[in-house]
């Protein structure tokens, strides 16, 4: 479990909200339960180092709020549109008993253990967070899928992942994918070096040249061939017939 201090804020415009981001500190609020909502402010710093965690959003943080520890769950996070720095945070309490909707991460371990991935399949992930309806004291801290011996073509399930009783996903009616090991993809035929191009290009010019060459020999022949026998042998004036005597 994560902790940070927190400081209580009595602010009430919107100047004062900005002087407590200067100060390096950064506004949030308490909410949830019977109590009141409570304004503090926390650490920018030390926020940054936790928001960079990957399952941030599903982990109980302990605030110490004038000394006395508080259970919350990080819920929202505002973000200056330019700087994109964290500017508001809201925090659930933490109670035991109350039910509350989490995503929870997916980690995958073994990843060298599996035959699978060393013939060249792919883990092909369906669903990088599942969301869980549970009581706020058993959040799991995240779920682990182990590759250790599985192979192309097996699949991960929900039904797959051992969870408390009360830690039930909010999809129902269904044994949903989380993430599947698929064959390898196929692999495009690698293009030919330009020097084969090149060869293959003066091969076909060569190519083009002889038969046009040979075209070329075999145009007289054919105006001979077109001549007919006797064509050389001058006409035969012949008298008409009734010229004759």
């Amino acid at each position: 479990m994560n902790s940070l201090e927190a400081n209580i804020r009595n602010n009430s415009t919107k100047g004062q909200l900005n002087t407590i981001r200067k100060s390096g500190e950064v506004p949030a609020i308490i909410y949830g339960g019977k109590d009141q909502n409570q304004k503090i402010s926390i650490s920018k710093k030390l926020l940054k180092i936790l928001i960079e965690k990957e399952n941030f959003f599903s982990t109980i943080i302990s605030l110490s709020v004038d000394g006395k520890p508080q259970d919350v769950l990080p819920r929202e996070i505002k973000y200056h549109i330019i700087s994109d720095e964290p500017t508001h945070v809201d925090f659930l309490r933490v109670l035991p008993g109350v039910k509350i909707k989490i995503e929870i991460p997916v980690n995958f371990i073994n990843h060298e253990k599996s035959p699978g991935l060393k013939k060249g399949g792919v883990l092909n992930i369906v669903r990088r967070k599942v969301e869980f309806k549970c009581p706020s004291e058993k959040i799991p801290e995240g779920l682990t899928l182990d590759l250790d011996g599985v192979d192309i073509g097996e699949s991960f399930k929900i039904s797959s992942v051992k969870l408390d009783p009360e830690v039930v996903p909010t999809i129902q009616g269904r044994d949903f994918v989380i993430a599947t090991l698929a064959a390898p993809t196929v692999m495009k035929e690698p293009e030919k070096p330009a020097e084969a191009e090149a060869a293959e290009g003066e091969e076909v010019a060569e190519g083009a040249a002889s038969t046009a060459a040979d075209g070329d020999k075999a145009a007289p022949d054919a105006a001979k061939g077109d001549k007919k026998e006797g064509d050389d042998k001058k006409p035969v004036d012949k008298k008409p017939a009734e010229e004759k005597k």
